[in-house]
C-alpha cells in the first residue's frame, strides 16, 4: 500500500476557537430528523416499495421523529408518489414535518414543489456542492458561479414557496462541506440567507454535510463553531449537522458539533447508509439517555424497532451494535459477569436505587426491552462464578454457597468446552444435576434409621457399585454427622465436612428444600447437593453426592482401576455414539477382554452401562427441558423413539411422559 498518494482533504478554519472543547457533555437533546426514507440516501441493494415505506414512516412516528426526510422526488418515481400519498391521505401528524430534497437546478426544483403541493409542513432541502474538489475538477466553477448556483436556487425556492399550496420551511447545505473551505461554506450560507430573510419566528436550516468524513472529529467540530459563531441573522436560523461515518467516527463527530454550536442532527436509525453509512441516531440518542439527558424519542423496544427495520430494509443491524445489537449487554468473560452478578445482587438487595451504576452496563438494559438472564448473563467457556450462579438462582432458584460458586463454575466452563458452544440455562441446570446432585454412584444409601440418645446414632443402609448391601452404624453431634461417620466406616475413607448449607427452594414446588455440603480430602475439596421435601434427606443426598466424587475411595466401594476409570470417562463422553467394538479399538483391548474387564470392576455390562448412562441423561432433560420425545431420545444416542420409551419404562417403571408429569 502506498499510503503517499493520499493528502489531507480538509481546511482548518481560518480561527479555531476551540470554546466547544470546555464543556464535558451535551446536556439537552438536540432535534433529530431522520432520513432513512430517502432512497438514494439508504443506498439499500432493493430500494423499499410504498408500502414498506408508509410502515416504516408509521415506525417512525411511533418513535417521536418530529422531522422526517421522506425523499428526493424528482429523482425516483417511488419517492414521488410516496411524497404524494402521505399528503393525499393525510398521513402525516399534525406535530411532525416532513422533508424532501432538491438540487439547485430549475427544473428539480419545480417537480420538488409539485410533489410536496398541499403538505401541512414540509421543509424543502435545497443543497450545491462547494467543495474544492468538486468546484475545480467536476464543475469547473468559480466561487462566485457556485455561490451564484446557491444564491438562485434559494430564490425560486422561496418564489415557489410562495406560489404553491402549503405551509414550507426551508434548508440549505454546502454539500460537501467537509472539503469546502470553512470561510468559503460560511459565504455560501450567508449568501441563501440573505435571500431567505428567515426571523426566529420563521427559520431557516443551515445544515453542514460531511458528505466524507475526512478528518478527526475534533477538526469537524471546529469547522462547525466557525461556521456557527458567524452565521448572519443566527438566532433565525437552526443550525443542522449530517455527519457520514467514512473513518467510524459519526457519532463523535455529532456529539463534539452539537458541543460547537449544532441544534439538529440529520442521520439514519442504525447508521445505514451509502458507503460506510451515516450518524447513527438511536446511538447518539442513547449516548444521551445513559448520561441522565432525555433524547426526546421512545426507544423501549429496541428489539422490535430492529426486527421491523432488518424486515423493511434487508439489511442487518451488527450484533455488536450499540444498545441494539444481540450481543451488546452480553457478558461472557468471567470477570465480566462476576461484576455485574454481584453488582445486580447488591442491587436486588437495597431494593430502592435511584441511580444506575453496574459495571460494564452503560444503561439498565430493561430500560430498551432487554432482559438480565437472556441477554446480559450468557454462559460459555469463557463464563465465571458469577454468572452461572446468577443463572441457577434466577430460574431455578439455587443459591450457592459462596465458597461452592467456583467449583460449579468451572464444571459448567467444562461442559461448554466439551459442547463448544453457549449453554442454555436448562443446559447450565442439568450439568449442575448431574455434577453435585446425581453424581455417577459409587455407593447409595437406601436407608437411614436415627435413635438420639446420648447423642446422634443412625443406621445406615448402604448399597455399593456391584450391588452389594451393607447396614453400618455411626454417631455423631447430629443426624448428619452420624450418617457420615457412618459411611467413613463402610468405605473406609476419611473426610472433613467444611461446609453445610439449606434453603428453602425459591421456584417450582416451595415445599422443597436444597442443602449443600462441602468436604475436604486430602486437601481437595468436593461438593454436593440435596433437593427433597425432607431437610434431612435433602443433607444426605448432598452428603451423598459429595463423597461419591472423591476419587481415592477404598476396596470396599469396588472402585475402578484407572484403566477402567478412564474407559468409563470415555464412554461418558461419547454415549451417544459409542459401541463395543469402537471402545475396543479406542483402547487396544479385545471385546471379550474389555466386556469381563467392565462386568468385574463395575458390576454392570457394557450394554448396561450405556443404558444408564443414556437413562440418565433422559432424566435430565426431561426434568429441565420441553424438548419433545424425539428430540429426547435422539439426544440421548437413540433413533427410535420406540425403542427408547420402551428400555425408558422398563428401568424407571413409568413411560418418558408419565416421568415428565411426575416432575
Amino acid at each position: 500500500m502506498d499510503h503517499t498518494k493520499y493528502k489531507i482533504g480538509y481546511f482548518l478554519p481560518p480561527e479555531v476557537t476551540l470554546d466547544w472543547a470546555r464543556q464535558d457533555r451535551v446536556r439537552q437533546a438536540p432535534l433529530w430528523c431522520s432520513v432513512d426514507l430517502r432512497d438514494g440516501n439508504q443506498a439499500l441493494v432493493e430500494p423499499m416499495n410504498l408500502t414498506q415505506k408508509l410502515e416504516f414512516f408509521e415506525l417512525l412516528v411511533r418513535l417521536g421523529f418530529k422531522e422526517i426526510e421522506v425523499g428526493f422526488p424528482a429523482a425516483s418515481k417511488t419517492e414521488y408518489r410516496f411524497v404524494r400519498t402521505l399528503i393525499e391521505r393525510e398521513l402525516i401528524p399534525p406535530d411532525v414535518t416532513v422533508q424532501v430534497l432538491t438540487q439547485a437546478r430549475e427544473p428539480i426544483i419545480r417537480q420538488t414543489f409539485e410533489a410536496v403541493r398541499g403538505a401541512p409542513r414540509a421543509i424543502v432541502h435545497l443543497y450545491n456542492s462547494t467543495s474544492a474538489v468538486q468546484r475545480e475538477q467536476v464543475f469547473g466553477k468559480s466561487r462566485d458561479e457556485i455561490r451564484a448556483v446557491a444564491a438562485e436556487g434559494a430564490a425560486l425556492v422561496k418564489q415557489l414557496a410562495n406560489e404553491t399550496p402549503g405551509n414550507f420551511m426551508f434548508e440549505y447545505s454546502p454539500e460537501s462541506f467537509s472539503g469546502t473551505e470553512p470561510e468559503f461554506a460560511l459565504d455560501v450560507c450567508n449568501a441563501v440567507l440573505e435571500v431567505w430573510q428567515p426571523t426566529p419566528d420563521s427559520k431557516a436550516i443551515i445544515n453542514l454535510p460531511a458528505t466524507v468524513e475526512n478528518a478527526m472529529p475534533h477538526v469537524f467540530a471546529s469547522q462547525v463553531e466557525y461556521i456557527h459563531k458567524r452565521l448572519v441573522r443566527r438566532s433565525a436560523v437552526t443550525l443542522s449537522l449530517h455527519p457520514h461515518n467514512d473513518r467510524g467516527c459519526a457519532v463523535a463527530d455529532a456529539e463534539m458539533g452539537v458541543l460547537a454550536g449544532a441544534e439538529r442532527l440529520e442521520g439514519t436509525l442504525f447508521g445505514n447508509g451509502e458507503r460506510t453509512g451515516n450518524l447513527d441516531l438511536i446511538a447518539c440518542a442513547m449516548n444521551l439517555y445513559s448520561q441522565g439527558v432525555d433524547p426526546g424519542l421512545d426507544l423501549t423496544d429496541m428489539s422490535g424497532v430492529r426486527q421491523v427495520y432488518e424486515r423493511l430494509t434487508r439489511m442487518d443491524v451488527s450484533p455488536r451494535h450499540p444498545y441494539a445489537g444481540d450481543l451488546v449487554f452480553t457478558a461472557f468473560s468471567g470477570s465480566h459477569q462476576d461484576a455485574i452478578a454481584k453488582s445486580m445482587f447488591w442491587r436486588a438487595e437495597r431494593g430502592d436505587c435511584p441511580h444506575w451504576d453496574v459495571p460494564y452496563l452503560p444503561i439498565d438494559p430493561r430500560d430498551v426491552g432487554r432482559e438480565y438472564d437472556s441477554d446480559v448473563i450468557r454462559i460459555n467457556s469463557q463464563s465465571g462464578k458469577g454468572g452461572v450462579s446468577y443463572i441457577l438462582k434466577r430460574h431455578f432458584g439455587i443459591t450457592l454457597p459462596e465458597a461452592m460458586k467456583e467449583t460449579v463454575g468451572y464444571a459448567v466452563k467444562d461442559s461448554s468446552d466439551q459442547e463448544r458452544r453457549e449453554l442454555t440455562p436448562d443446559w447450565v441446570y442439568k450439568v449442575f444435576l448431574e455434577r453435585f446432585v446425581e453424581p455417577d454412584r459409587v455407593f447409595q444409601i437406601a436407608d437411614c434409621r436415627y435413635r438420639h440418645h446420648d447423642g446422634f446414632h443412625a443406621e445406615v443402609t448402604v448399597i455399593l457399585s456391584g450391588g452389594t448391601e451393607k447396614v453400618v452404624t455411626g454417631s455423631g453431634n447430629g443426624r448428619l454427622d452420624a450418617v457420615s461417620n457412618a459411611i467413613k466406616r463402610c468405605l473406609g475413607v476419611d473426610y472433613e465436612l467444611f461446609a453445610y448449607e439449606e434453603h428453602a427452594l425459591s421456584k417450582g414446588s416451595s415445599a422443597k428444600a436444597v442443602a449443600y455440603v462441602g468436604l475436604n480430602h486430602n486437601g481437595r475439596a468436593y461438593w454436593g447437593a440435596g433437593i427433597h421435601e425432607d431437610i434431612i434427606e435433602s443433607s444426605v443426598r448432598a452428603l451423598t453426592a459429595a463423597v461419591n466424587q472423591i476419587q481415592e475411595l477404598t476396596a470396599y466401594t469396588g472402585a475402578r482401576s484407572e484403566r477402567t476409570a478412564r474407559i468409563m470417562a470415555y464412554i461418558h463422553e461419547h454415549f451417544k455414539t459409542v459401541s463395543l467394538s469402537g471402545l475396543s479399538r479406542e483402547f487396544f483391548l479385545s471385546t471379550p477382554y474389555l466386556s469381563k474387564l467392565l462386568k468385574e470392576e463395575t458390576g454392570m455390562t457394557f450394554t448396561d452401562i450405556l443404558k444408564s448412562i443414556r437413562l440418565k441423561k433422559a432424566r435430565a432433560l426431561l426434568k429441565t427441558t420441553s424438548l419433545p420425545m424425539d428430540r429426547i431420545a435422539e439426544e440421548v444416542g437413540y433413533q427410535n423413539v420406540e425403542n427408547f420409551n420402551r428400555l425408558f419404562k422398563q428401568s424407571c417403571g413409568v413411560t418418558p411422559a408419565q416421568f415428565r408429569k411426575l416432575g
